[in-house]
């Protein structure tokens, strides 16, 4: 049975082929009063769909549809909905449900809620399993629906709702702004917008990278200076000068992080949103003492924080570097080939949904 009880997506079924798509259909939860039924219109492709599909993070349910930066139109709002109407230009990113009762979602941390829902391969209480936006239709709860500006295109605006969000939120909690120095690690997805949204918030921008190919990109996009860390002694000129590092590499297994750690001032932090496929380095409790730093990591954002991004994105005219592919099989392929590969400056965006899965009312 087609949409509204079902919608048509690209799936993966198999980790060993996981850039094998097959279009089918997949079940919707049941729709409740605060739902919002949105036809896609595109579709941002994220690291995190690479390392589901791949099974580099442990086994997902299969078959799956992945993506989670969706951008489409509200087709159906429930009775009880006042933030969105039909015909809306929304989004939806990584997080799609929580109990929004518990004490971290009524302190606007439901990111970090103990009955979150994943946006895909995550189940619902009604057992039904969350797909993604490689796909007709998603169904997604006012909450973590969202407006996009009108100034924001829709290619750029997908990746911001998770790459995005997901670099935002801890320069906002770190504190970047004026006065700040920070140093941004990797220049690829996410890091791309760190810089952007660093350097909109006032900070002082630095991108640690192992290749010196993307130095000219990071000046472009406002760093202060490239500091490439193949080169011996890199870290020297730099030592106590960072307030925070962002780590937005997948590779930091590879790292030398006492290196890393002596470019953080007094009780600076080393804050990771690169999640790579293996453990982090071993460390000595003694590597942190020179100077009192820390590790940490984050996920994603809350709602504050996603609509205060793309209010930053729309007065300053903030654009991510996107690259856009058509849906289909061979275009879901292709995508997820290329980021794992790290082929793509800085994302890729899915479109031209209406060709595979026709007009949507």
């Amino acid at each position: 049975m087609p949409y509204p009880e079902t919608a048509e997506g690209f799936m993966v079924k198999d980790h060993k082929e996981w850039s094998t798509f097959h279009k089918q259909e997949f079940k919707l939860k049941p729709f409740e009063d605060r739902d919002i039924d949105i036809a896609i219109d595109a579709c941002g492709v994220c690291a995190s769909d690479v390392h589901t599909i791949t099974g580099g993070w442990g086994g997902a349910p299969l078959p799956l549809c992945v993506g989670h930066e969706v951008v489409g139109r509200a087709v159906k709002v429930g009775k009880d909905v006042k933030t969105i109407k039909v015909g809306d230009r929304v989004g939806v990113g990584a997080q799609i449900g929580a109990d929004l009762t518990c004490g971290n979602c009524k302190a606007d941390q439901e990111n970090y809620c103990p009955n979150s829902i994943d946006t895909y391969g995550a189940p619902y209480p009604d057992g039904t399993l969350s797909q993604g936006g490689y796909s007709s239709h998603i169904r997604a709860h006012e909450y973590f629906t969202f407006k996009i500006p009108d100034n924001i295109e829709t290619s750029i605006a997908a990746p911001m709702l998770c790459a995005g969000l997901t670099v935002y939120s801890p320069l906002v909690r770190l504190g970047a702004g004026p006065g700040k120095k920070v140093a941004i690690v990797g220049l690829g997805g996410l890091g791309h917008f760190a810089v952007l949204w660093a350097k909109a918030l006032g900070a002082e921008v630095y991108v640690l990278s192992h290749t010196p190919a993307k130095k000219d990109d990071a000046l472009k996009m406002g760093a202060k200076e490239f500091i490439c860390t193949n080169e011996k002694d890199w870290n020297e000129p730099y030592k106590f000068a960072f307030d925070f590092i962002l780590n937005t590499a997948d590779a930091t297994d590879k790292f030398d992080m006492p290196t890393y750690f002596s470019t953080l001032k007094v009780m600076g932090k080393f804050h990771i949103v690169g999640f790579g496929d293996k453990p982090l380095p071993t460390m000595m409790a003694q590597e942190f003492a020179p100077n009192g730093c820390s590790i940490g990591a984050s996920h994603i954002g809350n709602r504050p924080e996603m609509l205060a991004m793309f209010e930053l994105a729309s007065k300053q005219n903030i654009k991510s570097w996107v690259e856009t592919i058509d849906i289909s099989a061979e275009g879901c392929k292709q995508a997820v080939e290329r980021v794992w590969k790290n082929d793509v400056r800085y994302r890729f965006t899915l479109v031209n949904f209406d060709k595979e899965f026709g007009k949507r009312e």
